[in-house]
């Protein structure tokens, strides 16, 4: 963030405005201080410029949750100064599905008694949990993190639970068990915008992992950091801890290699670097080419590779590299492919294409996709895919095309 100074959230006008909570003048302050048209700030925050305009104006009033985390997080405003605020405690999940058949009378005993009183853990209670964890990872690509994260640091909590009471081989099970769990609450907070939250999680996935002497795991910890950079726009960082997955953890499988591989590309397509992302991309698609044919040996986390994925991510870094009708036809051809049930997904990767479509001039038909993403962008893809709307809108914007507007309008009544 070049306009920055290194003391600006030392400077005495936006301490007290954070303090107040009074959001259209900390706005108004880090634009003073930055330079930053409103149309720029709100690319950060995720925000169009009418909403970023009738924020500091008094005209809106910022009363969400996830508009004060975007500002919060968009602007890097540090954590000390930001005042704490308590969530209302989600809702349970009602009559929550899930495929495959639940533990037998004996099985589900054995875990209540090993938790409750201490007795050894066996195998059959660990693949019992392993596959209910898998089966929790499913669930997520349809009806989106929120309602599982307490579901998941439960069953966290069970699985730190019966390493008292585990030996030998099981123990290392056991730990391996508690790195996946880990991984996949990361995965849960970076979802849902909570970077601290995901980098502590990632961590500890990370050392547990290494502790149990799962390389596969280690290795995904730090290509998902690398996404979180990626996320966050920091391009020699993503590189950075995506090549370090590659040879920090020797002995993966070809799918984890590959997937290091194309987070090191889209590191690089954030850089401007084509050359190298598309050498990248062209080694993470010959991996997981030769991974496919051989899926017994992938980790079960990696259930979503392969090549209707890998379309989607030749059309993310076309998109970040503006190749806009490239970006336009892989996304397209990723997306006619992909199954409804990963529904947060399928969100996602369609408001990236409504995106392409605004950058390749093609308005009408960027706010056609933008608006069939609205519902599900507002249920199951905040903050993600609602920032990315809202990108396309301030696209349309400033290109003058009447659509952003139409699509401004739209937005405000979930907003």
């Amino acid at each position: 963030m070049g306009e920055l100074t290194p003391d600006l959230w030392s400077h005495p006008q936006l301490i007290a405005a954070v303090a107040a909570e009074d959001w259209g003048a900390v706005l108004r302050t880090y634009r003073k201080l930055t330079g930053l048209s409103q149309t720029r700030l709100g690319e950060r925050v995720g925000l169009v410029q009418p909403d970023v305009s009738a924020i500091e104006r008094g005209h809106r009033r910022v009363t969400s949750t996830e508009v004060r985390q975007r500002i919060v997080t968009g602007l890097d405003i540090p954590t000390d100064l930001v005042r704490v605020r308590a969530e209302a405690p989600a809702a349970p999940v009602a009559g929550l599905a899930l495929p495959g058949h639940g533990p037998d009378d004996d099985l589900l005993t054995r875990v209540t008694s090993v938790v409750e009183s201490g007795l050894r853990v066996d195998a059959p209670t660990l693949d019992w949990l392993d596959r209910l964890l898998a089966e929790h990872r499913r669930a997520e690509d349809e009806i989106g993190s929120r309602p599982l994260v307490d579901v998941m640091r439960q069953q966290l909590r069970t699985v730190v639970d019966l390493y008292a009471s585990a030996r030998g081989p099981l123990a290392d099970r056991v730990v391996r068990l508690a790195s996946e769990h880990a991984q996949f609450l990361a995965w849960m907070a970076q979802d849902q915008g909570q970077t601290a939250a995901a980098l502590a999680w990632y961590d500890r996935s990370h050392e547990w992992a290494l502790e149990a002497g799962d390389a596969n795991m280690a290795a995904t910890a730090l290509s998902m950091k690398a996404h979180m950079a990626w996320s966050g726009g920091r391009g020699d960082r993503t590189v950075r801890l995506a090549e370090a997955a590659r040879w920090s953890a020797p002995g993966t499988s070809l799918g984890v290699q590959g997937m290091a591989a194309q987070m090191a590309a889209r590191g690089h397509t954030l850089n401007g670097d084509g050359d190298d992302a598309e050498r990248l991309l062209d080694e993470a698609q010959c991996l997981i080419g030769r991974a496919a044919e051989h899926p017994e040996d992938e980790p079960v986390w990696m259930y979503f590779y392969g090549e209707t994925w890998f379309t989607l991510q030749r059309g993310m870094a076309a998109l970040h590299l503006k190749n806009w009708r490239a970006a336009v036809d892989h996304l397209t051809v990723g997306l006619d492919a992909l199954p409804d049930e990963y529904r947060r997904d399928k969100t996602w990767y369609r408001t990236c294409l409504a995106h392409a479509y605004a950058g390749a001039g093609e308005a009408a038909q960027a706010l056609a996709v933008a608006l069939e993403a609205v519902p599900d962008a507002s249920a199951v893809g905040r903050p993600h895919s609602w920032n990315e709307l809202h990108s396309t809108a301030a696209l349309l914007l400033r290109r003058g095309a009447p659509e952003g507007q139409q699509l401004v309008a739209v937005l405000c009544e979930f907003d």
